[in-house]
């Protein structure tokens, strides 16, 4: 039997079309939804009077370490996730600098992150450049306007630092993500929404 140059070519991308699918397969993983996206849902529900826009949620799964990319914009009407950052937890929640969030505070000084639902405020330009305002809505984070804990950009916070160390940097409680990410953090949540975290 002779085989021709096109049967040759052809029975090759027959037989690495199999070693293509399992990528795409992997690549559906944004259509998973979120473990926190129920309790998130549960929140809007509770602040419906304080959260004006119901488009986008975002959601920071502090169980997860923070060599992950753990804060996850999601968009409510499919509960599809649409960006995942990387975020910092404070000092004061992790004193070993482990990369793992072991405590939650609300008390001033504590340079601890806080849980429980947040309403995004007003930007502003400050010490880490453009930021957002956060309100806390929950008795767990209620002195979250008193202790300046915000969304902003931080050089501390990157995936190479990931990568090399095993975790990142850590904030005085602030919602810290990537400098080169913060406008478009920004540009998701803008005032009028829900940032929830949880562990």
């Amino acid at each position: 039997m002779t085989l021709s140059r096109r049967h040759i070519i052809g029975g090759v991308l027959v037989g690495t079309a199999g070693l293509v699918a399992p990528r795409a397969f992997a690549a559906v993983r944004s259509t998973d939804v979120p473990d926190l996206l129920p309790q998130a849902k549960a929140a809007l529900d509770a602040h419906a009077s304080r959260i004006r826009h119901r488009d986008v949620v975002g959601l920071v799964d502090f169980s997860q370490p923070s060599r992950n990319p753990r804060f996850q914009i999601v968009d409510l009407s499919n509960g599809r996730i649409l960006q995942t950052y990387f975020v910092a937890h404070g000092r004061g929640s992790d004193p070993g600098n482990s990369g793992f969030l072991e405590r939650f505070s609300n008390r001033p000084g504590s340079n601890a992150s806080s849980r429980g639902s947040f309403l995004t405020a007003s930007t502003y330009y400050g010490q880490h450049g453009r930021s957002g305002r956060l309100v806390g809505l929950d008795p767990e984070n209620s002195n979250a306007a008193s202790r300046a804990i915000v969304m902003h950009g931080a050089d501390y916070v990157n995936p190479h630092m990931a990568r090399l160390s095993g975790r990142i940097g850590r904030s005085l409680g602030c919602f810290s993500v990537p400098v080169h990410d913060i406008s478009e953090v920004l540009g998701y949540l803008g005032a009028g929404r829900l940032l929830f975290a949880w562990k």
